[in-house]
């Protein structure tokens, strides 16, 4: 199975740290965030991996160069500008191939272990969602979540963590242009009953400002203490 690293947000919310860097070379830890990923995706025994990038991605590329230091094979789709997540997933396709495959979103830091999906079997499904208890910055959440499939109506709602399993050909025939974006094909898809998901209960932080970054900085600096 490929791999898929969402990396070419602008940052907006970000910014001013986001003016000189791209976000996913933003350090957590004093590593950058999008090297966790690639690190864990390494020890899961994935092989190949695609990062799509726009603002700035010319950093990501001379940091991250082919990959071979992580023994992973990494390819980059770029955006002129960026294509919102399902845009950016379309144009990626001819490095994707017609297999499943994973995508993670690059500004969000997770001890997820990639390995417990990576042989996942989709069966009828068009894709399969990794859950998470709703953090504060977003309290209503997402979706549902029943009987392992994601549902649109239920008890209580849980929010996508941007990790998922996809079946390329969701994205065949969408639009590109200006944009393309995720929520509208989801949603579609799970009224149809087509996307199934689990709920994660460990680590996970969606690092959208710098108080959120500064947040998780902490919090593994006390880890690390103990």
């Amino acid at each position: 199975m490929k791999a898929m690293i969402l990396a070419a947000g602008r940052g907006e919310r970000m910014r001013p740290l986001t003016d000189q860097i791209p976000k996913p070379l933003l350090e957590v830890a004093g590593k950058p965030l999008i090297v966790w990923h690639l690190e864990k995706l390494a020890k899961a025994n994935f092989e190949e991996v695609i990062i799509n990038h726009a603002y700035l991605g010319e950093m990501i590329e001379a940091y991250i160069g082919d990959g071979s230091r992580w023994n992973l094979k990494i390819t980059y789709s770029r955006e002129g500008s960026p294509l919102e997540t399902a845009g950016g997933i379309k144009k990626a396709l001819p490095l994707i191939g017609d297999q499943p495959f994973l995508v993670i979103n690059a500004d969000i830091y997770t001890d997820f272990n990639f390995a417990t999906i990576k042989n996942r079997n989709l069966n009828d499904c068009k894709g399969h969602l990794v859950m998470v208890k709703n953090p504060k910055q977003h309290p209503d959440g997402d979706f549902f979540l029943q009987n392992n499939q994601i549902e649109l109506e239920g008890k209580e709602r849980l929010t996508f963590s941007g990790i998922a399993i996809y079946q390329p050909k969701i994205f065949e025939d969408i639009n590109i242009e200006p944009v393309a974006k995720l929520a509208p094909i989801l949603k579609k898809l799970i009224g149809a009953k087509c996307i199934s998901g689990e709920a994660y209960q460990g680590l996970w932080f969606d690092i959208g400002t710098p108080e959120r970054l500064n947040e998780v900085n902490l919090f593994l600096k006390e880890e690390l203490k103990s």
